[in-house]
Parts: C-alpha cells; sequence; structure tokens
C-alpha cells in the first residue's frame, strides 16, 4: 500500500477519472451521460460544493481509483458524517491496495474534520466489495429505500 498515494481530485485528472467513472457507473448499470458526468466533476472542482473526491495513484502518477464523498447531518446525534457515495478500483488495478488506501484516507479525513462517521452503502450482490467493507467497517440493520420526488 505504500507505493500507492492518495490525495484530492484536480483538475488536471478529468480525463483518467472520466474513465474511472464510467466504470462506475458501468458496473452498476447506470447510463450516466457526459453531461451528467461534467455535472460531477464541476461538483468536485468547486470548493463551495459539498461533494469531495479523492483519487488513489501509482507512483507513476496513474490513476487505479476514486472516492466521492460528502458531509450529512445527523440530527439523532447532533453531528456531522461523512457519506461515501462512490468508491471505485480499476479492474486491472483490484488488489493493489488502492481501495484501502482510499478508505484509509477518507477515515483520516474524517477523523480531521471532526466527522462522527464514515457511512456508505453497496449492492446486496457486490460479493468482493463487501468482503473488504467487512475488514474495515461495520455492517449495518439498516434497509435503505428509495421514493420518487412529487406525486
Amino acid at each position: 500500500m505504500s507505493d500507492i498515494q492518495v490525495r484530492a481530485a484536480q483538475p488536471e485528472d478529468f480525463d483518467r477519472w472520466r474513465v474511472l467513472y464510467r466504470g462506475y457507473a458501468d458496473f452498476y448499470r447506470v447510463e450516466q451521460t457526459e453531461e451528467a458526468a461534467a455535472t460531477v466533476w464541476g461538483w468536485i472542482n468547486d470548493p463551495s460544493h459539498e461533494v469531495g473526491a479523492l483519487v488513489a495513484q501509482d507512483t507513476g502518477g496513474r490513476l487505479l481509483g476514486l472516492a466521492h464523498y460528502r458531509p450529512f447531518a445527523r440530527p439523532l446525534s447532533a453531528t456531522t458524517g461523512c457519506f461515501l457515495d462512490d468508491l471505485f478500483v480499476a479492474p486491472e488495478d483490484r488488489g493493489s491496495g488502492a481501495a484501502d488506501a482510499l478508505l484509509a484516507a477518507l477515515r483520516e479525513l474524517a477523523a480531521e474534520r471532526g466527522w462522527s462517521v464514515v457511512r456508505w452503502i453497496t449492492a446486496d450482490d457486490n460479493h468482493r466489495a463487501r468482503s473488504k467493507y467487512d475488514q474495515v467497517a461495520t455492517r449495518t440493520m439498516w434497509v435503505t429505500y428509495d421514493m420518487t420526488p412529487g406525486r
């Protein structure tokens, strides 16, 4: 893992970030337009927007993976948590330690910012990722629901 560096995404990372983010969308079978990706990239590069991004890179500077995160209010505990929206490592780089490095960096960032928890969801059938998550976090009993706005 020492050969992998994690840092905040930078504007010059766009091309490789886009390849990774497309891979993430494809993994979850989500059709993602270039316009939608450009919106997310704009959020990441806007210091006033809540969404942040970390990238993992090898010693040659090639991006191996990404993590998108944001703070969220936790009224019941009167704290702020960190929600990990997207975590993805390129298939050819899985097993490299990039996921471990991204999760460790996010844990440190959360501590620095005084966030009370780092939380995320994943697909029930995402067995490889869940195996990793079981090593670094506690699986909760919560079931999530999505409701479409409007009538």
